[in-house]
């Protein structure tokens, strides 16, 4: 779970300001963190197909958010996935 302390932090980081929690770089940088603690999930819980189903939907939803970013301005798309550490 993402704690709401943790969310304030990639606000802060990718966002313009502290209150810019709908720019484009911050909604893929809190997906990559819901992902990434649901991928730890899965290393102990092999069979949770329901929360499987969580995880592919969220991982959509970052691919288009990525896409559009990057049909948008591709030196913010560039430098975002060198930021979160994305094989794209």
């Amino acid at each position: 779970m993402l704690t709401k302390e943790r969310k304030a932090e990639l606000v802060k980081t990718y966002g313009k300001n502290a209150k810019d929690t709908g720019s484009t770089e911050v909604q893929v940088a809190i997906l990559t963190e819901e992902i990434n603690l649901l991928n730890a999930h899965f290393e102990k819980h092999i069979h949770d197909f329901h929360s499987k189903r969580g995880l592919m939907c969220k991982i959509g939803q970052r691919r288009a958010l990525l896409d559009y970013l990057k049909k948008k301005d591709l030196k913010a798309y560039e430098e975002l996935i060198k930021k979160l550490g994305l094989r794209r």
